[in-house]
């Protein structure tokens, strides 16, 4: 089946007015190995045939195991009004509201989601259309760069590595630099932001500092030191940039009680489920002062003619879709489903039902800790943390791919997410939410207590 409109003549007129003998001569530029080719198929099947060869290699998915990853992704349980409002049609199938006068009701959901969120981190504007927590950290360090006109911007190493990663691909190729800020090695305050190494990076006053970036919990699963980090960064004409859990905003201070001027995150926890990487929902929100510079969609509430309440989008450039050159994004997509879920979800909660899923998220991870510890793994970090923490396990890989034939997957071997940091080897990033219970928090303790004693005990053979 072909998927274009153009006959083989078109093609040759148009390849004959640029001057090229083939289509292959517009990619010569690009080096072979790097040039996708053939697509190797297996021969077609009948629906019957298929359906089955996808059935078989669905029954490959495990769904029974025991959690308690988190790291970014977060499970929650979802009020099964979310799914069933989502499944509406006018919500289901809509996509860019251009026309507002044929749009009231997803400028609604978009203004609804807005009016949450900004509520719940405590700063005045909210955007919409972000993919995910880590585009949104992105996109708020370039928002401090085109707000202070400068080009270099610090992010603390605790942020999520895929965060960072993003960041540095969205910095890369141009003037703008992000460095990072080293985490402290050791003492009471190990495994977060080193303020003396802020202070004196911001004292550089060769390349001063644009925005500085900061998580909370960060993602060891620690609390940071927000206020005092939003201080320096004040002092040296800065902006200061929270990422953020959402869920967690309901039992911490927010990004407004310390005076950041950016909040970004990830929505996911917010009634949008587990999957393979999304689709998820990224957060961006700031102070109003930085309206004009805050990317995506901005819906407003107004008057029409006669009177009557209308929804319209609000202080955006048309730039964003057609002068991209004079954007301040290249993102020009539409999350509002992913936004609707999270305001569904919000709204069945309310901000006690939030804060209950939150406390008893943290009193699960305390139940986890001291379970945990007295099997052999001990955290690794004595600082305040809410519902994540990392906790020492030698040979944690293996033991994690053991424990996972086991039925249990015991969270996040650090080794893999942060290669880099010969601290964190042997250690396993674990989360409890108010979905984990205390029969899973039992049998992973267990199991890993017999991992390790068998270990011990092939260690005593060996010898």
């Amino acid at each position: 089946m072909a998927y274009s409109p153009h006959t083989a003549e078109d093609r040759a007129l148009m390849l004959g007015a640029i001057g090229v003998d083939s289509i292959d001569d517009l990619f010569a530029d690009i080096p072979a190995s790097l040039r996708s080719s053939g697509l190797d198929l297996p021969a077609p099947e009948s629906e019957a045939e298929l359906t089955a060869r996808l059935s078989q290699l669905a029954a490959r998915n495990r769904v029974d195991l025991i959690s308690f990853l988190g790291a970014g992704a977060y499970r929650h349980f979802i009020p099964a009004v979310v799914d069933q409002l989502l499944l509406r049609s006018e919500f289901y199938t809509a996509y860019t509201p251009y026309q507002p006068e044929i749009s009231q009701g997803t400028l609604q959901t978009i203004y609804e989601y807005q009016s949450l969120l900004a509520e719940l981190t405590g700063l005045d504007v909210v955007s919409a259309s972000h993919y995910d927590g880590a585009t949104a950290t992105a996109e708020s360090a370039l928002m401090t760069c085109r707000a202070t006109r400068r080009e270099r911007v610090l992010v603390s190493h605790g942020v999520h590595p895929h965060y960072r990663e993003t960041l540095r691909t969205y910095f890369g190729g141009g003037s703008l630099v992000a460095d990072e800020i080293p985490l402290v090695a050791e003492g009471p305050t190990a495994g977060t932001t080193d303020l003396a190494a802020l202070e004196r990076m911001l004292a550089n006053t060769d390349r001063p500092v644009a925005g500085v970036v900061v998580a909370n919990p960060s993602f060891l699963g620690l609390l940071e030191p927000m206020a005092e980090i939003g201080r320096l960064a004040r002092a040296a004409g800065a902006l200061f940039v929270s990422v953020v859990e959402p869920v967690s905003l309901a039992v911490l201070a927010t990004p407004g009680e310390y005076d950041a001027d950016i909040a970004a995150g990830d929505g996911q926890p917010l009634g949008i489920p587990l999957s393979y990487g999304g689709p998820y929902l990224g957060i961006l929100a700031c102070r109003e002062p930085l309206v004009r510079q805050i990317p995506g969609r901005l819906v407003g509430m107004t008057r029409d003619i006669d009177g009557r309440r209308a929804f319209v989008m609000t202080l955006r450039a048309r730039e964003q879709d057609i002068r991209r050159e004079k954007a301040s994004s290249n993102i020009c997509t539409n999350q509002a489903l992913c936004a609707l879920a999270a305001t569904i979800y919000l709204g069945a909660m309310g901000p006690h039902g939030l804060r209950d899923v939150a406390a008893l998220g943290a009193a699960r991870a305390s139940e986890l800790e001291q379970a945990l510890a007295e099997a052999g793994a001990p955290r690794l970090h004595p600082g305040p943390y809410l519902n994540e923490f990392a906790v020492r396990v030698p040979n944690a890989s293996a033991v994690h791919a053991r424990l996972v034939g086991r039925g249990i997957v015991a969270g996040l071997p650090l080794a893999r997410a942060v290669p880099d940091d010969a601290s964190l080897a042997d250690t396993l990033l674990v989360c409890a939410t108010e979905v984990t219970t205390p029969d899973e928090i039992v049998a992973f303790a267990a199991a890993l207590d017999e991992e390790l004693a068998g270990a011990v005990g092939a260690a005593g053979a060996a010898r």
